[in-house]
């Protein structure tokens, strides 16, 4: 008891702070990776190795793919962060980020980020090849130059020509393994690209006074309803069908089953959005969000299995 009361007595509070200020400085930096989109990333990633190498690739290959592919992400989204952050500070949504709130100086995050980015292709250039590594470098750039600088605030179709760093992670794994690209890993990159328009437009909508409020013209913001459910279900339909034209190139029937039974939950899904919206009623966009993210682990984890069969 004696022991106790004097350490009680020793005053916490001025290791607390500091303990504290590392752990927000920690989280901080972790935020500015954007975590989210990079597990959403890897998804993707490793069952397009696995189908790309017939089975389990080597599991150092598979070390570094994953490793320097998170860091490239979060070396695109920090750099994102950098280039937005006079945006990010008008929108609820991300006025808490870490350069909005003062957490980090910009100076930090573009160090911060510079660092992952070498990092990354450093792993990449060593223990892949020259294309894995070079796909890898032209995501980075075209994510935080071509889509954020120059897409984003200037046309409506950002969200779409966006789409094409969405989808490189699989077109980098499947290089990474083979030192090529294949007509699968087009299909599948085809997949990932048109799904990209059915789950953010959703996020679009419920953001939507966030993005008018910033100047970002995002389709819901300066189109009309009936443009963006027509989109959404386009969308929708373009995604389903790269899933299905995948399946006679080499994938078997566990993977073509789930894909149509999928596929058909995610139109269903896309369709009580458009019906809800046409009817005026509420429309809980946020579920064809969280289930464009099932729809897109489901038949990825179908593309595993097929590997492995």
């Amino acid at each position: 008891m004696i022991t106790e009361r004097l350490a009680q007595e020793r005053s916490p509070e001025p290791d607390a702070a500091p303990r504290r200020d590392a752990r927000a400085i920690f989280a901080a930096y972790l935020s500015l990776t954007k975590p989210q989109i990079v597990e959403l990333l890897l998804v993707t990633t490793i069952p397009a190795m696995m189908f790309a190498a017939g089975g389990w690739p080597d599991l150092g290959l598979i070390a570094v793919v994953l490793v320097g592919g998170a860091l490239a992400a979060g070396a695109a989204s920090t750099f994102n962060c950098y280039i937005d952050r006079d945006i990010d500070q008008l929108m609820r949504r991300t006025k808490r980020r870490p350069l909005p709130s003062h957490t980090v100086t910009p100076r930090a995050v573009l160090i911060f980020g510079t660092i992952l980015t070498v990092i990354s292709l450093a792993l990449m250039a060593a223990f892949t090849n020259w294309l894995a590594t070079a796909m890898t470098a032209a995501s980075i750039f075209y994510y935080d130059v071509v889509y954020t600088i120059w897409l984003k605030r200037r046309t409506s179709q950002n969200t779409f020509w966006g789409g094409i760093c969405g989808a490189a992670p699989v077109l980098i794994a499947w290089a990474a393994v083979t030192g090529e690209v294949g007509p699968i890993a087009w299909a599948l990159f085809a997949v990932v690209f048109f799904w990209q328009m059915p789950h953010f437009y959703p996020l679009a909508i419920k953001y939507k006074d966030d993005y008018a409020r910033a100047g970002i013209p995002m389709l819901p913001v300066v189109r009309s309803a009936r443009r963006v459910n027509t989109e959404i279900l386009l969308f929708t339909v373009l995604t389903i069908a790269s899933s299905l034209v995948a399946w006679p190139l080499g994938f078997g029937l566990v993977y073509g089953i789930t894909a149509v039974v999928a596929g058909a939950l995610f139109l269903i899904e896309a369709l009580r959005l458009v019906g809800r919206s046409r009817r005026g009623e509420p429309l809980k966009a946020m579920r064809l969000f969280h289930w464009s993210i099932t729809y897109l682990t489901i038949l990825f984890i179908a593309v595993a299995v097929d590997a492995l069969l």
